[in-house]
């Protein structure tokens, strides 16, 4: 099923840099017609995108609605209002309603300025270990938070590759940091924040949560939410969330000053006001019954995933999944992750590789493979395809040597795409 590229976009930029236009054009492509098993990335609605293309663009807003430095801000000021109160009804549990900063340009900036405005330069945080689960903004070593702050890394038990919460105890009251994070980007369980606030609040310090990939989940009350545990929360708004590929801040009142001052001044200057009404959009649409419907069959899919593949020997870490993704373990496969990316980029299947908890190979190569349902269930594949991918899958990794399988499976998934495209184009006949 083709697509006119016209539909999508303006004549102007085909006009004015071709160039750029046609890489444009080709991503579109790709990513109409390969399988997205990232668990990080997902599609975002038309709305958002128009939001994103708008003349919100021009304007400079450095500052908070009603006391920006420059003049002219009124209009801004309204999107960024209607962002920040829907992202409060979107989140508040019972009588708590939290702060909401929808400034950070990212993720990994609202992380950091969490840490500008409650830490200094060489103070520890305990961060759960990237191998086990975790987040490169927690406190690895070749990041930031590890170049100026001291990691203090916790891991999954070895016998349930569950976070071992007797362990993260024990290193609080050893070790005393100054702020313990409960985020990952590659852990599949429900982690306990109340009992990660009582460790926090055993030793007086605030608990952040990153909830960057299970924020969707969250949103659409399939996932318990960190609050009212939680001090501060973080979070992309591309994830599970459809959003634009922003950041945003939460927090419980009593840290707005110092969480707002960090953003601006501290960290970043004027916002971006185009991105910042396309999270208002995903925060109106995240606030639908279809959203809920939405999470539900990630999950779903998540789930009946898991189980398929264990059907076929594959190990899952953990043992199954309670979100959207998952990690399978490769070693019984005699592959490496690095070989599985590898070779699904060639069957048009995108996935990445991941390190699995006690990790033997280099994070380079990894023993590991991150599959994420949220992209393909955004195109509407439900249990039926979730079998047809699983399949796919592993007729690829199986003959991940022999370029006519390969070929035939880069076949089948173009079928499989053309039936659930991404965009409904019928809209613009």
């Amino acid at each position: 099923m083709g697509y006119s590229h016209e539909e999508l976009f303006s004549k102007h930029l085909s006009q004015k840099d071709p160039e750029v236009f046609q890489a444009i054009h080709k991503e579109f492509n790709r990513q109409d017609k390969h399988l997205e098993m990232i668990a990080s990335e997902n599609y975002t609605s038309l709305a958002v995108i128009e939001a994103m293309g708008s003349v919100l663009t021009n304007k400079y807003a450095e500052g908070l609605p009603g006391k920006r430095y420059y003049g002219g801000c009124e209009y801004v000021d309204v999107v960024e209002n209607i962002a920040r109160e829907r992202a409060k009804k979107l989140f508040a549990v019972g009588d708590f309603v939290p702060h909401v900063n929808v400034q950070s340009h990212s993720g990994a900036q609202a992380n950091q300025a969490v840490f500008l405005a409650l830490l200094n330069p060489g103070d520890k945080i305990l961060a759960c270990s990237l191998s086990h689960g975790g987040h490169l903004t927690h406190g690895s070593p070749v990041n930031l938070s590890g170049k100026w702050f001291k990691p203090v890394p916790y891991e999954v038990s070895k016998e349930t590759e569950t976070i071992d919460m007797n362990q993260v105890r024990e290193l609080a009251l050893k070790e005393r940091p100054k702020l313990v994070i409960a985020g990952y980007s590659a852990y599949s369980r429900v982690p306990d924040f109340k009992a990660f606030r009582e460790i926090a609040d055993e030793i007086g310090v605030p608990l952040m949560v990153d909830m960057a990939h299970i924020s969707g989940l969250v949103a659409a009350g399939v996932h318990p939410s960190p609050f009212p545990h939680a001090h501060i929360v973080t979070s992309t708004t591309h994830k599970t969330l459809r959003g634009p590929r922003s950041g945003f801040i939460m927090c419980h009142p009593d840290f707005a000053k110092k969480i707002d001052s960090a953003v601006f001044p501290g960290l970043q200057g004027g916002p971006l006001m185009h991105v910042i009404a396309g999270k208002a959009v995903m925060f109106q649409e995240a606030l639908t019954a279809d959203f809920k419907e939405y999470a539900q069959a990630v999950v779903e899919n998540s789930k009946s995933m898991s189980n398929l593949f264990k059907k076929l020997d594959y190990r899952v870490v953990s043992g199954g999944t309670d979100n959207h993704l998952l990690v399978l373990d490769l070693t019984n496969k005699s592959t490496t992750g690095k070989e599985a990316e590898t070779c699904l980029d060639a069957a048009a299947i995108n996935a990445n590789r991941n390190t699995i908890p006690f990790e033997t190979q280099s994070p380079f190569v990894t023993s590991g493979l991150r599959l994420g349902t949220a992209a393909f269930t955004t195109r509407g594949m439900g249990l039926p395809e979730v079998e047809e991918i699983v399949g796919l899958i592993d007729k690829a990794l199986l003959g991940k040597k022999d370029e006519s399988v390969l070929s035939g499976v880069r076949k089948e998934v173009a079928e499989l795409c053309s039936r659930f495209p991404i965009y409904d184009w019928k809209a613009f006949s």
